[in-house]
């Protein structure tokens, strides 16, 4: 008798081992239509795995988050078996699922647009047959001859210990695989294929480039659908369109990776830091600067000329290492060491935005979001061991502030001690709570990653979530036991004995470069009044008024707003579209009534239009609205 243990608590009995087919049948037919795997006893395990001794199962459906990676691992063997059908030649290597969706690096002729209809044509016969996809288990000397003209799963197979392997077939394709799968290819009902790039083989340039195929797939059409239409919106709101657009910023193969922001791109810049300084001094912080290049002797004692050599750029002075630094820590820790503290000191609040260089592969550079120099706003927290709590508290409450002040919701994850780790348990101890205390009276739900955390202490991750739902990992705070050991960094406690102190490193925007790319995206760049690089143009009816629009725009920048003037001998409506096009909030026409009047036409970028606006009111009603960094540009919602 076989007992088996649902997660509800009731039991099933079966007088022979059932397969996890026979139990979701058992409890019902739509049950079994819709399982996808099992979860047995903690593994997750096909539906035709036989259930051989008292376990508990949970039956995973087409509604369980696992239910759907485990599909889309199938359908990227659909992919594969269908690119086999149509190129023969083709080796494959890996098909990873990945966030939504998967791909498959395959060595063969480079793939166009053209050919991923073909190949979604062949993916969609092979569902409509229904293949059963099973497993089968061989020795690795069995795997090693099947695979003897396969070189990337002989390489494959070759890394993996000596013991049973298993494969997955489906009508004569066979692939290296782990599994679990789905029970036939008819589960792939909604797919498509989203694009095509180039991938060298295990990310080494100086092997194989392959074809990296990626594609969606989900249960139903109405959810890939849905997830198409944000692709769509994502590319609508892709920052280097926009950054182009907008004139924000460019890139040069004379510096790979590291971006020029152009005059306008500067306006959001200086909007970006000019808040960050208001909000940090209200918080406390005094703003440093460190050099940007440092002797190696002080990338020694850090560990990172050690632990972090291969990403940092290195130069050579009157027969001296130096490096730029990757990172502002060591430099704030100079400067802690620059007088001596006392208890009464602390905490001391150090804030840099710092330019750091990190030498990243050029495969991996994307935008704003992948880059190689950039600048980040790093503080350095300095506290006595009690002070930890409210400290954490404080740069949490300073965290929502800012981000609230962008729509920008997020969530937090406290990661836990790694298994790798320098500081004695009690360190770890006091750290971690600290942490997690501070986290608790701060009243907002928290994920714990145990033992995610950095080698040398806790951390708090700060995940954002922009309008497209997307989160971003920007903010941490990181309690540090390792750098004010290696510098021996102290202060005179109350009891006249030397204490070390606890560090905090954090960062808000973390990646200014990328923060600005997020936020390009999440207001898919029309940004608040305060932040839009050129808050009104001013567009003149014809050239005599071009002197009035002049003198407009003069009393404008007098006002503390960014403004320009439109004289080229355009229409007026290609004037207006163009401005629309660079996302300028406010479009301000005159004409011979105006400049009569006095007065202005305001057009938001909604379409709207004010007639008749005395120019004092629309200065008031700007001001009000980029004073208060309101979320919105438009001058007339309260």
């Amino acid at each position: 008798m076989i007992h088996i243990t649902l997660p509800d608590g009731d039991i099933k009995r079966f007088d022979t081992p059932p397969t996890g087919y026979d139990l979701a049948l058992s409890i019902s037919e739509g049950l079994a239509r819709e399982s996808v795997a099992l979860e047995l006893d903690g593994r997750l395990v096909d539906l035709m795995t036989p259930i051989e001794t008292d376990s508990r199962v949970r039956i995973i459906t087409t509604r369980d988050p696992e239910g759907l990676e485990i599909m889309r691992h199938s359908a990227a063997h659909v992919m594969a078996q269908a690119v086999l059908r149509l190129y023969p030649a083709a080796r494959l290597t890996i098909g990873p699922v990945i966030e939504d969706g998967f791909y498959y690096d395959i060595d063969m002729p480079p793939v166009s647009e053209e050919d991923l209809g073909k190949i979604e044509e062949e993916m969609r016969r092979i569902v409509a047959a229904k293949l059963p996809i099973r497993r089968r288990e061989v020795s690795k000397a069995e795997a090693l001859a099947f695979y003897r003209d396969e070189p990337y799963k002989l390489e494959m197979l070759e890394e993996l210990d000596d013991g049973t392997i298993s494969f997955y077939e489906q009508d004569g394709f066979t692939d290296l695989c782990r599994g679990p799968h789905v029970p036939h290819t008819g589960f792939v009902r909604a797919f498509k294929l989203t694009k095509v790039s180039g991938a060298y083989w295990r990310a080494d340039q100086n092997r194989a480039q392959l074809q990296r195929i990626y594609g969606t797939a989900f249960f139903d059409k109405k959810a890939l659908k849905a997830h198409l239409a944000f692709i769509e919106e994502a590319k609508r709101r892709n920052h280097r369109k926009i950054g182009l657009a907008m004139d924000l910023f460019s890139f040069h193969e004379e510096a790979p990776g590291m971006p020029f922001f152009h005059a306008k791109g500067m306006e959001i810049w200086n909007a970006l830091l000019a808040y960050w300084r208001e909000e940090h001094r209200r918080a406390g912080y005094v703003e440093t600067k460190t050099p940007i290049m440092l002797r190696r002797v002080l990338w020694e004692r850090s560990g990172h000329w050690e632990n972090y050599r291969e990403n940092m750029y290195t130069s050579s002075v009157d027969d001296e290492d130096y490096a730029i630094k990757p990172m502002n820590c060591p430099g704030g820790m100079l400067l802690y060491r620059t007088r001596h503290h006392s208890y009464k000191d602390l905490p001391l609040r150090q804030a840099e935005i710092g330019l750091v260089h990190r030498h990243e592969m050029s495969g991996v550079l994307s935008g704003l979001f992948r880059v190689r120099a950039f600048h980040q706003d790093d503080a350095h927290i300095f506290m006595r061991p009690d002070q930890i709590q409210e400290e954490i508290l404080g740069v949490l409450r300073l965290v929502e502030r800012i981000y609230s002040t962008f729509g920008l919701g997020f969530h937090l994850e406290l990661s836990t001690r790694p298994e790798k780790s320098i500081g004695t348990d009690d360190q770890w101890r006091q750290a971690t709570d600290g942490l997690e205390n501070a986290l608790k009276a701060y009243g907002r739900p928290y994920k714990i990653n145990e033992g995610d955390g950095a080698f040398y202490g806790p951390k708090i991750d700060v995940h954002i979530r922009d309008a497209l739902k997307r989160t971003w990992q920007c903010g941490t705070i990181q309690l540090d036991m390792s750098l004010p050991e290696r510098f021996d960094l102290h202060y005179i406690g109350s009891d006249n004995e030397r204490h070390r102190p606890i560090m905090i490193h954090r960062v808000i925007y973390g990646s200014i470069e990328r923060f600005l790319g997020i936020l390009i995206e999440h207001f898919a760049g029309r940004f608040p009044l305060w932040m839009a690089p050129v808050q009104a143009v001013v567009l003149p009816i014809n050239d005599s008024l071009i002197p009035f629009a002049g003198g407009l725009r003069q009393q404008l920048e007098a006002a503390g707003l960014r403004c320009e003037v439109d004289s080229r001998s355009e229409s007026l409506n290609r004037k207006v579209r163009e401005a629309q096009l660079a996302y300028t909030p406010l479009i301000l026409t005159v004409g011979q009534r105006e400049q009569a009047d006095g007065t202005v036409s305001v057009r938001t970028l909604d379409g709207a239009v004010r007639h008749g606006v005395p120019v004092a009111e629309f200065i008031d009603r700007a001001q009000k609205k980029i004073q208060g960094r309101f979320m919105d540009a438009d001058i007339w919602s309260d």
